[in-house]
């Protein structure tokens, strides 16, 4: 048997955690280490390592428009829409996923940094 990971253990309520919603299928947390005034966490019961992994089960990809029509329920009735917010969801080492647990960010609450994809040469 695998070592549970944080969410197992979150979702198993063995670690306390900010449950903003939570049915038979998803939860829904704060992130304990946000990168904006609001940061959460949608994530799978099911053990999937990625979202990778929960596409490559063609059983449940109606459980990815779940958790996505919740975070975005969630973002609407917590003001973010007429802003906008951001929903990510990290695969792997390179792109820094540091939980191998499916789990979806969405950030807002401020106007979010990105990357210059067309950086002006000096």
């Amino acid at each position: 048997m695998s070592e549970k990971t944080v969410f197992t253990r979150i979702i198993d309520r063995e670690l306390p955690a900010e449950i903003l919603f939570e049915n038979e299928h998803i939860i829904v947390i704060k992130d304990i280490h946000p990168d904006a005034p609001i940061h959460w966490l949608g994530i799978t019961k099911h053990p999937y390592t990625s979202l990778d992994a929960l596409l490559s089960d063609g059983d449940n990809r109606d459980l990815l428009w779940e958790l996505l029509n919740t975070l975005a329920n969630l973002a609407h009735e917590h003001g973010l829409k007429e802003r906008g917010y951001r929903i990510v969801s990290n695969i792997g080492l390179d792109a820094h996923q540091i939980v191998p647990h499916m789990h979806i960010h969405l950030l807002g609450g401020e106007r979010l940094q990105m990357k210059d994809p067309h950086p002006k040469e000096a």
